[in-house]
């Protein structure tokens, strides 16, 4: 093969000497050559740098070859069809068969490549979220929804426990919450609580993502199955998310202690990742949002109620049960409807007034076997378990009740003692009240019942002892103490 400079310097010869051996004389090459050369540049098919292709022992065979490509999409093997040719009398070796399949799966791949054209956001149009499976904490696997803003590339990363419908909601509503507003579409993957089926490749929406459509005014798609390219931005945040937030050796990030610590590092991470500049727009994330806020819609005041969990029936001991354990609520809340969601170590329960969502309680989440109760929920009720509360159910146990607070221990402590005809000492206890005043008599009733004095006589006995003006006190003339006069006689005659 010629060179290209080879090449010329043949073809001047001949525009110079205007004969073929004279030509092949200059350039030293035989006539013939200057003839061929001379011949294609006349048919404007003059040759280049590359080599010229020779026929193959393999070239009879290529339309076979082609047609079992066809025929397998490109799934045959070299040699399965090294041992078809030697059947049709193909004497070649399998290194010429491989070369020619792979040729020809070339050219069959060629004709079938997926042609991808470049996507162009526009702002306040496109939103995408992907879930990336995200650090373990105290045992248990967390994951991420990781949301991306197509034209501002603004990014959200939720750290949740699950992937449920309720959950799903409430991240789609925080992350247009973070957005400043509701793009027109959000698109994601196929998974259940998104598309509950295909019909002749149609996807069947999820009623309630049909319904948060509504309510937010966004329309929810889904991509191609096995086409994550449509979504890369969600995709390449997830990467990112996971690099970063995911301990690994790579990053020498340490285990997470807590979930409160998750929540920290995603609110960290999004901070660093949106407000630094991005590679294809050259601005930073956060500042190009401002600008998308512009077209994004307006978000309503109040969430999707599913957002705020799963419905609960409020029970008559104003409880509910969520995962086994029981949870206390407002005791006013008693047979109404509730919304429970899992919101980090905490669960959360929610009331739909009329007024809005109403939060009503927030407790530690527990395990089977530990209930939480707060005694804030219940009106109040006398210390143990076993206290009474005195309700009179007669005049004259409203009368003798209502002499003051004496009254009322006398009877609970009276009771406890087992005292026995406890009516009659009360009507003599009111009669007392008439005689000596409600206020001495309430002391009365206090002494007796601090000191367990509950029999016939009692209360007079007490009243007698401390009669009114003349409250005894001990002093130095009537003190039981001795004197120290003695000691003055110490040391004298004696």
């Amino acid at each position: 093969m010629k060179s290209r400079e080879e090449i010329m310097n043949m073809l001047e010869a001949f525009d110079l000497a205007g004969s073929l051996r004279g030509a092949g004389e200059l350039a030293g090459v035989s006539h013939h050559t200057v003839a061929r050369y001379v011949a294609e540049r006349d048919a404007g098919e003059l040759a280049g740098d590359g080599p010229r292709r020779r026929g193959r022992i393999i070239d009879p065979f290529l339309a076979k070859i082609e047609e079992w490509v066809e025929r397998s999409h490109a799934k045959i093997r070299a040699d399965r069809c090294h041992d078809k040719l030697k059947a049709l009398g193909f004497e070649g070796s399998a290194r010429t068969v491989r070369r020619a399949v792979a040729e020809v799966k070339a050219n069959h791949r060629r004709g079938r490549r997926r042609v991808y054209r470049p996507w162009i956001g526009e702002p306040g149009m496109w939103a995408q979220w992907d879930w990336g499976t995200g650090p373990v904490i105290a045992g248990r696997r967390t994951n991420l929804f990781c949301a991306w803003l197509a034209w501002s590339r603004f990014r959200v990363v939720v750290p949740c426990w699950d992937r449920r419908l309720a959950t799903v909601i409430g991240c789609v509503d925080r992350a247009m919450r973070a957005f400043g507003g509701a793009p027109t579409y959000w698109l994601t993957d196929n998974e259940r609580t998104v598309t509950i089926d295909h019909v002749a490749g149609v996807p069947v929406r999820h009623p309630e993502m049909v319904a948060i459509g509504g309510h937010y005014g966004i329309t929810i798609a889904t991509c191609v199955p096995a086409d994550p390219e449509s979504k890369g931005g969600s995709e390449a945040t997830v990467r990112v998310a996971k690099a970063d937030l995911v301990p690994t050796d790579a990053n020498l990030r340490g285990d997470y202690t807590s979930w409160a610590e998750l929540v920290d590092a995603c609110e960290a991470w999004m901070a660093e990742v949106n407000g630094r500049e991005h590679r294809v727009t050259r601005r930073a994330p956060v500042e190009m949002l401002l600008e998308e806020q512009q077209r994004l819609h307006r978000l309503p005041e109040a969430p999707y109620t599913a957002v705020l969990g799963e419905t609960r029936k409020v029970s008559w001991s104003s409880t509910i049960s969520f995962g086994g354990v029981t949870y206390s609520v407002p005791h006013t809340l008693a047979d109404e409807t509730v919304w429970v969601r899992v919101d980090g170590d905490h669960l959360v329960v929610t009331h739909c007034a009329p007024s809005g969502p109403i939060e009503v309680a927030r407790h530690q989440r527990s395990t089977p076997g530990h209930p939480m109760i707060d005694d804030a929920h219940y009106p109040p009720r006398p210390a143990g378990p076993l206290g009474r509360r005195p309700k009179p159910t007669s005049a004259a146990e409203a009368e003798f009740l209502s002499i003051a607070d004496g009254a009322r221990t006398w009877l609970v402590e009276a009771a406890a003692a087992g005292t026995t005809r406890m009516k009659v000492k009360m009507a003599q206890a009111v009669t007392l009240a008439r005689l000596h005043g409600a206020e001495r008599l309430d002391g009365a009733l206090g002494a007796a019942a601090m000191f367990g004095r509950f029999a016939d006589g009692d209360l007079a006995s007490i009243l007698a002892a401390d009669p009114p003006g003349q409250r005894r006190r001990a002093d130095d003339v009537h003190s039981l103490q001795p004197g120290t006069a003695a000691w003055g006689r110490l040391g004298g005659d004696r």
